[in-house]
């Protein structure tokens, strides 16, 4: 809505498809699948797919750090941090459910702590504002070049945000099929 981002997805993809409308979105930083529909049925069909969690996605961040775990969830509720805005925040009292589980996919270690990281492959269950870089954090391993949520060190450890939408399998609209839709992680 920003006059500055005028120039975006949503935009480009009128002036090619006037018909074409944005189902769901991804962070301004985040790389990857995005869907959009071309007429009203397929974008209320697909959306009641994510409002009910009929949909599987696949993400792929780097993170500060060495995570011990294999693999794991994480179960922490979030909401809007008003006065930080646009930024996310746990809150126990007043949060809605964010539910995240995790892979190690590869541990990156290096002599220098300061360059360790962790590739993970997180599986969102819920699809709350910020949650992956949230729930990231929380775990004290930020996503590599997270400008909102990282610490210097982890802030400039990469020049973008090391986080991807790697995957998103839905139910074909018209045949009811199982469809995913996938792109290569570009870093």
């Amino acid at each position: 809505k920003h006059p500055d981002h005028k120039d975006c997805l949503q935009s480009r993809a009128v002036a090619e498809y006037p018909s074409a409308t944005t189902i769901h979105r991804l962070d301004m930083e985040t790389s990857g699948v995005i869907i959009m529909a071309l007429n009203r049925e397929t974008h209320a069909h697909i959306g009641k797919q994510f409002e009910r969690r009929k949909t599987k996605k696949i993400y792929i961040a780097r993170l500060y750090g060495i995570v011990e775990q294999e693999e794991g969830e994480i179960d922490l509720p979030l909401i809007c941090d008003w006065p930080n805005r646009p930024k996310q925040m746990v809150d126990y009292e007043r949060g809605k459910q964010a539910l995240t589980r995790f892979k190690v996919l590869e541990r990156e270690e290096h002599t220098d702590p300061e360059k360790r990281a962790t590739r993970v492959a997180f599986y969102p269950v819920t699809g709350r504002s910020h949650q992956l870089r949230v729930h990231a954090l929380a775990i004290n391993h930020p996503i590599l070049g997270d400008s909102l949520y990282g610490t210097d060190t982890s802030r400039n450890a990469a020049d973008r945000l090391q986080l991807h939408a790697k995957s998103l399998t839905l139910f074909h609209p018209k045949t009811g099929k199982e469809v995913t839709f996938k792109v290569s992680t570009p870093f």
